[in-house]
């Protein structure tokens, strides 16, 4: 029996290992069965299956606390976690390293630069929030290309690099929110933490509208981000235009990331772990972008449920509970390495 399945949907076809699609779909049912746990029980009152699949339709007593309250946060979970397990794809596979992560080379940092000035000289208004993210995001990446040249985009230089920018930026982020006016400063140090509570509609449609628009761009270029897995020279033999093939990646993957943040703010670790946790489930030799982004809709949404209820009544912002993943994953993974070193 072959290994990989062929879908073909006219002119187009699609060439897909079977283990890595049998654990998209696994994780596909998973991220909706906790969005449906989610709908269910958000709020802290329980509604049964029955009553919430009858008010996603219109019908009941509970349409409004499903479908206004409830749901807003749920897709905003599943598209956020999603955004952030194909930011890390793109950045991991990029530098071919599993700690090339967003938010760990100090992407994650530059857009909440980018956003706090926006919060302190802008006025902090939506639009201004996603475009200081944006910028942040953008201006964070080219430092840390820019002080790394000479390595390119792999190796360990440019995650060191990322990590030294990372600690400069946060220390920055401190002394901007030092100096602002108490009520900016008691704002953004809450949405420093990362949190999904109170979205409504309002903040959420175009941060979806844009994620979908950048998830479709990296479903594009992933043919050629599998070619750059292999090496530089096997996918410049193979017709990949490298250069524009990598600043689309940059942007794609900074603009998924930012997107978040300037809703959210930055919630940490989705990005470093669901790429290796969907590549490991997968059996991919690289990072794969379908299994990551599933990963990570999966990561977020578990996380933001164990946050409404670790402490209920009260909910925590779900960057605290992803910084404790994150925090077992590095563990996890520096304990993994040092095994292989002392097989070595």
């Amino acid at each position: 029996m072959s290994r990989f399945v062929v879908v073909r949907m006219g002119a187009y076809s699609i060439r897909a290992g079977r283990r890595a699609l049998v654990v998209s779909c696994t994780l596909a049912i998973t991220a909706l069965a906790l969005a449906l746990l989610g709908l269910c029980l958000g709020g802290g009152s329980w509604t049964a299956p029955g009553e919430v699949l009858a008010a996603l339709a219109g019908h009941g007593d509970s349409v409004i606390v499903v479908r206004e309250w409830r749901l807003p946060r749920v897709l905003a979970a599943l598209v956020f976690g999603a955004a952030l397990g194909l930011a890390g794809a793109v950045f991991q596979s990029l530098t071919r390293n599993p700690l090339g992560s967003p938010d760990i080379i100090g992407l994650d940092s530059g857009a909440y630069t980018g956003a706090l000035f926006a919060m302190t000289v802008l006025g902090g208004g939506p639009a201004y929030l996603a475009a200081g993210s944006i910028a942040g995001g953008l201006l964070a990446a080219g430092a840390v290309y820019a002080l790394s040249f000479g390595s390119g985009l792999g190796g360990l230089r440019l995650v060191v690099v990322g990590i030294a920018v990372n600690a400069m930026l946060t220390a920055l982020n401190s002394w901007i929110v030092l100096r602002a006016d108490m009520e900016v400063a008691l704002a953004a140090t809450g949405w420093n933490a990362g949190s999904l509570n109170g979205l409504d509609w309002h903040e959420v449609v175009l941060p979806v509208t844009v994620i979908a628009a950048l998830a479709l761009l990296l479903a594009a270029l992933a043919p050629g981000m599998r070619q750059t897995a292999l090496g530089d020279e096997q996918a410049l033999a193979s017709g990949v235009r490298l250069d524009r093939l990598r600043l689309l990646l940059v942007l794609a993957g900074v603009g998924c990331t930012a997107t978040v943040t300037a809703v959210a703010g930055p919630i940490v670790f989705i990005a470093l772990a669901a790429p290796q946790i969907g590549r490991l489930l997968a059996g991919t030799a690289g990072v794969a972008p379908a299994p990551a982004a599933l990963s990570g809709a999966v990561l977020l949404l578990a996380a933001d449920l164990a946050a409404q209820f670790l402490l209920a009544p009260e909910s925590l912002p779900v960057g605290v509970v992803t910084t404790v993943i994150g925090g077992c994953y590095l563990i996890m993974l520096l304990a993994r390495r040092t095994r292989a070193a002392r097989s070595r």
